[in-house]
């Protein structure tokens, strides 16, 4: 059987040392915003409009890549991490459907969240974890390791 991969971009939404997760309502688990990669776009354009949907904030993208210079190019921001998430696994183990998912990292400028379309989840879905939340919380790992990293990253770049 053949697996179906999309490409999927993630952003860690961080302010004041927290950031902000919601309880998927199909995956039952507490995620960033994120979603799939629309075939116009690149992965952090992917990931700064989900967050701009999905939380009514402005996010911007903390981005530490060296530029090349390239005469008919341009250097694209480095995702904080590539995961690979199996989404349908089948009763004999084989996966159907996969995400490649581009995770970065953006700050924003305050914590009120207001979801700009009628088909996301509502702002009291939303909570916003400190790194100690991140630790006593009984998330995934993966958002634990990968949500102190985005705090530590955007706490860092705002202070320089």
């Amino acid at each position: 059987m053949e697996t179906t991969r999309h490409f999927t971009a993630t952003a860690y939404l961080v302010h004041d040392g927290a950031t902000a997760l919601h309880r998927h309502p199909r995956l039952g688990i507490r995620i960033p915003p994120g979603g799939h990669v629309d075939r116009d776009e690149l992965p952090h354009e992917a990931a700064l409009r989900e967050a701009r949907e999905e939380t009514g904030l402005a996010p911007t993208l903390v981005d530490d890549t060296d530029g090349v210079a390239a005469p008919a190019g341009e250097s694209l921001p480095d995702p904080r991490h590539t995961m690979l998430y199996d989404i349908n696994v089948h009763g004999d183990g084989s996966v159907g459907h996969q995400h490649v998912d581009f995770v970065f990292f953006a700050s924003v400028e305050h914590r009120d969240v207001d979801p700009a379309g009628s088909d996301e989840a509502p702002a009291d879905a939303w909570s916003w974890y400190t790194p100690a939340d991140l630790r006593a919380d009984d998330l995934d790992g993966d958002t634990v390791e990968i949500g102190l990293e985005a705090i530590d990253a955007v706490e860092s770049s705002l202070s320089r």
